[in-house]
């Protein structure tokens, strides 16, 4: 007998897959009933002990027969179970269910007789296993079941885990009365409060932003256990009252105002119900029940696990509530709601980058505008909805009045929306799902001024905001900082709640007050400790940007405990960010690729955040003067082998004197006097040292003056430049494509040399890079600079 049958399907099987008008094997074509697999199993002539190759081949020729019907007998299950293999095999809606192997430890394979029934099947799929045990429990897990468990090959065995735990927690808080749910729920949430301080320190953050002007810390703190202990209590009681009676759910809860919603249903309108996470959401579901004659239905998130997703919303479906997975479209919901009917929308979560950014208690939130789009699209009345804990297992069902709204301003719709549900909130604090993050931080873009849908703030909006604060590492270096001025800017200017601080090097803190973008800047000495920087910028911001390269700064930010630290990796301290960007890997070329400019580095910085191109800045006025004053900068702190020779900006100075009616100042710090006495010594024209004379503000004010600038890689070069100053800059042992002067107005003069460019602090050979540059090459230039003024 089982010989036969297998040749039968063979037989069967390879003329099906011969004159298959889809051109697929037919095990590929639908995915049956797990339901209908499991009763057919279950109600087998042959026992547990019965010969292996007849009771699969009697399972096989179930499944294989129509799976859009459970049988509800044993009869029926045993005439479904004898239909012939022939039959079975040319029937189109087979899937084999790889995803229900291994629910016993005794268990049969039916891997050769599917080779034999199915030759051309693929060798690469797993023999599956079908269990001999436990027929009875699976029979009573999916007994009953409304809604159809499709299984397929991605079905694994973690969901099957979670699956089985979330239909075990659910079929004993149903046992229960909801009474004692309710206070089995406080007693879990009051323990989750305790042993999950993540989750805690989310919900406290999340009060302290809204009542943080209102409340004090103990207050805050108090708030934080009630929300803990009223979420687990609603929690556990959603869960029971989905099955509860319409008796015990009249006795429970109740809608307030149920005119507001049945007045547009009477006239032929449509609504949009706002729906949210405060109180028992799952009485949401059970409208149904205290108002029959509405045709209700919801759009929801579906979950990856398809059983848990299933199980969650059959009982929804059973009511006749209908569902709809946001994935698969609105056209449903639409058809819905032109009946007419009424559709719920969750509007209180972080939509992510699908969202319009817009105010949500005062703070710049990601929010969904398909609450709105449903309405305008059906002209349908939009009715926010919230469900309000009143006392012990009893609850309000409040229906507000409709949101008006005009249809050519969808924005201001779901702002009007944001409005409402904070009136909502502040009624019942505690009530709301204050564990969910909806001010979270975009990743990687937290700039929205390049997100999807924009930002939308009328006017009157954007003074009320509070600030999204960033903090930027500034570089340790003048010519450093300089460069990234631009990116500073972009971090700033990407979004327009953002609040721009600079922790920068105490020497540079006069140098950053040039940058109108910065809110404020903190100092910090060069001998003190990490956790004492840290300690300044402690609690105090969102973002922490580092610009150096360092693990110090790094640990800066980590130690002040931002939550969103971002930088380059490097130095091992990618330990310490949360978000790095991605760089392109470099490939082996022929021709190496042109070295990216440090202020381009840094520029990248905010464009992986989501930052755009700063305008620029207005040139700052200089004061005309009647005799050209022109600036010689003879040092560089980085060392020697970036100093072009005394002697040689001697030289300059008397060839341009020769042919140009100057004044000539000396730009440096103290440790450049030296070099300064000897370039002027016996010189005969005017000149003024000012080498370690003038502050960081004094500088800047005296560069303001200069027609010309002649200096070394510097960073007075690179603040000059910034400033807009003419200027002649010598390189040697450094590249000009990374650190080099971008203003129209400047000129590099460099000579390759085959040890150009070392990046030395001192040169050990001859120097040779800075000496091919000679005082007749770089005067002549500056007279070109002079004369085209």
């Amino acid at each position: 007998m089982p010989i036969s049958l297998i040749a039968a399907a063979r037989d069967s099987a390879e003329s099906t897959t011969r004159n298959s008008a889809c051109g697929k094997p037919f095990w590929r074509r639908k995915v049956f009933s797990r339901s209908r697999f499991w009763q057919i199993w279950s109600t087998s002539p042959r026992g547990r002990t019965g010969q292996i190759a007849s009771t699969a081949c009697t399972a096989l020729s179930g499944m294989f027969s129509n799976s859009k019907e459970i049988a509800s007998t044993p009869e029926a299950n045993r005439a479904s179970a004898s239909v012939s293999v022939n039959e079975a095999v040319t029937s189109t809606s087979l899937i084999w269910p790889a995803g229900l192997s291994g629910f016993g430890s005794k268990a049969c394979t039916l891997y050769p007789i599917r080779r034999a029934a199915m030759p051309n099947m693929r060798p690469s799929w797993p023999p599956p296993r079908i269990p001999t045990v436990l027929p009875g429990l699976m029979e009573f897990l999916f007994a009953g079941a409304s809604a159809r468990l499709g299984c397929s090959f991605s079905f694994c065995m973690v969901d099957r885990i979670t699956y089985f735990l979330a239909l075990g927690i659910i079929s004993v808080i149903r046992c229960l009365p909801l009474g004692a749910a309710f206070v089995l729920g406080q007693s879990l949430g009051a323990l989750l409060w305790a042993i999950l301080p993540s989750y805690r320190r989310l919900a406290r953050e999340n009060l302290t932003r809204v009542f943080g002007g209102e409340k004090t810390p103990a207050e805050i703190r108090a708030l934080t256990f009630k929300h803990f202990t009223t979420l687990g209590a609603n929690s556990v009681c959603a869960l029971n009252i989905a099955g509860a009676s319409p008796k015990v759910i009249a006795k429970a809860a109740w809608i307030s105002h149920p005119e507001r919603l049945q007045r547009h249903l009477a006239s032929g309108r449509p609504a949009v119900i706002a729906i949210n996470h405060i109180g028992n959401w799952e009485l949401y579901a059970q409208m149904v029940f205290m108002m029959p004659e509405i045709k209700f239905g919801t759009v929801y998130q579906a979950l990856r696990n398809k059983p848990l997703d299933d199980l969650i919303n059959q009982d929804r479906r059973r009511l006749g509530v209908a569902t709809f997975d946001r994935k698969r479209g609105f056209n449903e919901a639409i058809a819905l709601l032109r009946q007419p009917g009424v559709v719920g929308v969750l509007v209180d979560q972080n939509a992510g980058d699908g969202g319009i950014f817009m105010p949500f208690f005062n703070r710049l939130s990601s929010t969904s505008p398909l609450a709105a789009t449903l309405a305008i699209r059906t002209e349908a009345a939009v009715v926010p909805i919230a469900i309000f804990t009143e006392g012990f297992a009893k609850w309000r069902v409040e229906i507000s009045e409709e949101v008006p709204y005009d249809p050519a301003q969808p924005e201001q719709l779901t702002l009007d929306i944001n409005k409402a549900l904070e009136r909502q909130i502040r009624e019942s604090p505690a009530d709301w799902f204050w564990v969910h993050n909806r001010w979270k931080t975009p990743l990687p873009h937290f700039l929205t001024v390049t997100q999807k849908r924009g930002v939308y703030l009328p006017e009157g909006e954007k003074e009320k905001l509070k600030p999204f604060r960033i903090v930027v590492r500034s570089p340790n270096w003048l010519g450093d900082a300089v460069m990234s001025f631009r990116a500073a800017r972009a971090f700033k200017l990407g979004r327009p709640d953002a609040q721009l601080a600079i922790l920068t090097p105490a020497k540079l803190a006069g140098l950053w007050k040039l940058v109108p973008e910065v809110d404020e800047i903190i100092p910090f000495e060069p001998r003190e400790s990490i956790f004492s920087v840290a300690k300044k910028i402690r609690g105090r911001f969102d973002v922490a940007v580092l610009f150096p390269n360092s693990l110090r700064s790094a640990l800066e930010a980590w130690l002040a405990g931002i939550p969103r630290r971002f930088g380059y990796r490097g130095h091992h301290r990618e330990y310490f960010l949360n978000q790095i960007p991605s760089e392109k890997k470099k490939k082996k070329k022929k021709v190496a690729p042109k070295p990216e400019h440090h202020a381009d580095r840094y520029f990248t910085l905010a464009e992986k955040c989501g930052g755009v191109e700063p305008p620029p800045l207005p040139r700052r006025s200089r004061p005309a003067t009647g005799k050209p004053v022109i600036g010689i900068c003879p040092g560089a702190e980085y060392g020697p082998a970036k100093r072009w020779p005394a002697e040689s900006f001697r030289k300059t100075m008397d060839l341009v004197s020769a042919k140009l009616d100057c004044k000539w100042v000396i730009l440096g710090v103290a440790a450049d006097q030296p070099i300064a006495a000897e370039i002027i010594a016996g010189f005969p024209g005017e000149v003024e040292d000012l080498t370690g004379k003038t502050s960081l503000d004094g500088l800047v004010e005296r560069l303001e003056t200069l027609t010309a600038l002649v200096t070394n890689d510097t960073g007075t070069m690179h603040l000059a430049d910034f400033l807009g100053v003419p200027l002649v800059s010598v390189f040697g042992s450094t590249e000009p494509d990374l650190t080099g002067p971008r203003n129209e107005k400047s000129i590099v003069i460099r000579h390759r040399v085959e040890c150009s460019p070392c990046f030395l602090r001192d040169c050990p050979v001859d120097f040779r890079c800075m000496a091919a540059v000679t005082p007749e090459e770089v005067s002549s230039r500056v007279l070109e600079l002079v004369n085209g003024q």
